[in-house]
């Protein structure tokens, strides 16, 4: 068994996206040689109702999947199949856009005004960019949870862990997707198949993610003198931990505990064309998907 590295600590960086809505993205629209498959991170967590209200109005996506995890507030929306519905805390909806289609978010605070959420993106093969449109949505009671000796808790959004498997399944990717939790003081180790792109998401409390075997202080990165530099081991709230090859993630939990979500996937290692929401392979098939959204073909389904 091997400890990843830890490749580096990312600040989420502040972002307005949708019809103004602050957020907090971690990567997305840059080079994907790192995430794949996985395009796009945002935390949407905010306390101001002014912050967030104008949501996330009609906007196409193609050939991609998007992965929305909310964990305080409500999230409502629609979409130009017909499909409509709210998710509140706990619930997770995964999106299959494939082929494409139209669809809006709108938050709506909790009774404190606090809403909290993730938006994941995940790449189709090329071989899958056109399949039809699927939703599956999960709510927070059929989410499985597992706690460990040591306290950890885990909740299993996809992907098996500890002899469960989460409700999300049929995705191209073979994505986990987990929210864990792991209390003051305590040393955890997890699982992260060889040969998949993993990162972890800090979004409370505080953890070390460096390997205990390592010398304590220094974590190397191209471009300081002689090709490295010191920087900061503790992953605190919005850090994004990008990890090397290994089949196991260590995290030292902080004084005050720390929870992430610990995401992996196997790469797809294919051309990534952008068009904004829309994820294709080449910039013919961007000039395609936009002449279908101006010529009104843009839904393939009924």
């Amino acid at each position: 068994m091997s400890i990843r590295p830890v490749k580096r600590i990312i600040e989420a960086k502040p972002t307005l996206e949708g019809a103004g809505v602050k957020l907090h993205r971690a990567f997305g629209f840059g080079d994907t040689d790192e995430t794949d498959p996985f395009l796009l991170f945002d935390d949407f967590r905010n306390e101001r109702p002014e912050d967030y209200l104008a949501g996330f109005p009609w906007h196409p996506h193609r050939g991609i999947e998007t992965i929305t995890y909310v964990l305080a507030g409500t999230v409502h929306h629609g979409d130009s199949l017909g499909n409509q519905g709210a998710m509140t805390a706990g619930d997770v909806q995964w999106m299959t856009a494939g082929s494409g289609i139209l669809h809006q978010e709108m938050p709506e605070g909790d009774p404190s005004g606090r809403m909290h959420g993730f938006q994941l993106w995940a790449n189709l093969p090329s071989s899958l960019k056109m399949t039809s449109p699927r939703y599956q949505d999960v709510l927070s009671k059929d989410v499985p949870e597992i706690m460990d000796d040591d306290g950890t808790m885990v909740r299993v959004i996809c992907g098996e862990f500890w002899g469960k498997r989460g409700p999300v399944d049929g995705i191209a990717a073979d994505p986990r997707y987990l929210d864990v939790s792991v209390p003051p003081g305590k040393r955890k180790t997890l699982p992260v198949e060889m040969g998949r792109r993993g990162f972890a998401y800090v979004f409370e409390g505080s953890g070390n993610f460096r390997d205990a075997s390592a010398p304590f202080g220094v974590l190397t990165e191209k471009g300081g003198p002689n090709d490295e530099v010191l920087i900061r081991e503790s992953a605190g709230n919005r850090s994004l931990v990008l990890f090397d090859r290994g089949d196991e993630v260590t995290v030292q939990a902080g004084q005050e505990g720390v929870r992430f979500l610990l995401v992996s996937g196997k790469p797809i290692e294919e051309p990534v064309a952008w068009y904004g929401p829309i994820v294709m392979n080449t910039r013919d098939e961007l000039r395609q998907a936009i002449a279908d959204l101006n010529g009104g073909t843009f839904i393939k389904g009924p």
